[in-house]
């Protein structure tokens, strides 16, 4: 049997971890997360990490490995998880991996578009302009350099709106015409399953694990982060926000409910994303777990 690669996305809440968990079991496999915060152990409220149990149900891979500290790029990812993935099927030629990072889930199944080396001083000017003007200025940068890119990405992430234009603006180009060129072929099968959900039912979803979070301390968990907050790995919904609050900008209340919103708005972006992959087998998220393997099992 050939090497496959069985890999579970969706938005968030959605229940990929579950999901993911049930499915190794079933197939006696590891799981490699590529959720692009759960690297970092600083961040295990706000990022909703597997719990002890979860992570004792089955071998997990790049949960909580790093440190908001370390400068840890999509590229490295790419290829730890290459590495661990070749040694993984080295024991079992199928494995697991889950996560709601587009780009990241991209990285490891098609691999990475080459893009130039930048001069350090026009990223060093962008953060600046950043701080000063606000990140709407950048956004309306970037739709006028760019407008494919601007219409594709988070255009609210700071690091990726930032990494677009030092492209634009650094190369001449668009950061659009590096993507989408030739990558090295991937010497495994991928099998790709997608979580749906009703739209409210999604959002109400989300909403609980809000209010789940803050009972387990994501307001404790932020504040010890605070310090730190200019770091790429904190540019994160449910932590900007509570930086806005220490700051005094927000109350409690209104806090709380920015982060209910924009965690629903990165869900719908993420719904964009996967939604262009016409490979995926969409399931809804309450799907009994043996159709699913059925589904899988006929496609080795």
């Amino acid at each position: 049997m050939k090497n496959t690669l069985i890999t579970i996305v969706g938005a968030t809440a959605i229940g990929k971890t579950t999901l993911s968990i049930k499915l190794a079991q079933h197939f006696g496999c590891d799981i490699i997360s590529c959720d692009s915060r759960q690297f970092y152990k600083e961040m295990s409220i706000g990022t909703a990490v597997p719990d002890a149990d979860e992570l004792a149900a089955a071998p997990h891979h790049f949960i909580q490995n790093r440190s908001v500290f370390d400068d840890y790029s999509v590229g490295q990812f790419e290829k730890d998880a290459l590495s661990t993935l070749d040694e993984l099927f080295e024991k079992n030629p199928i494995q697991i991996m889950v996560g709601g990072s587009g780009l990241y889930v991209d990285a490891v199944l098609k691999g990475l578009d080459y893009f130039p080396e930048i001069d350090a001083s026009i990223r060093e000017k962008l953060n600046l302009e950043l701080e000063e003007r606000g990140i709407k200025y950048l956004q309306e940068e970037l739709k006028k350099l760019d407008i494919e890119t601007y219409n594709s990405i988070a255009i609210d992430n700071p690091h990726r709106l930032i990494r677009a234009l030092e492209i634009c603006i650094g190369t001449g180009n668009t950061y659009a015409s590096y993507k989408n060129k030739p990558k090295t072929p991937r010497n495994f099968n991928s099998i790709k399953i997608g979580l749906t959900a009703d739209r409210e039912l999604m959002y109400d979803r989300i909403n609980r694990r809000v209010d789940i979070m803050i009972n387990n301390g994501l307001i404790e968990e932020a504040k010890e982060l605070e310090a730190h907050k200019v770091l790429n790995a904190l540019q994160t919904v449910g932590y900007r926000e509570l930086f806005e609050y220490f700051d005094g900008n927000f109350t409690k209340e209104l806090t709380i409910e920015e982060i209910k919103k924009n965690t629903r708005r990165f869900a719908k972006r993420q719904g964009t994303w996967f939604r262009k992959d016409k490979n995926i087998l969409w399931f809804d998220f309450k799907e009994d777990v043996q159709n699913i393997i059925k589904t899988i099992e006929t496609k080795f």
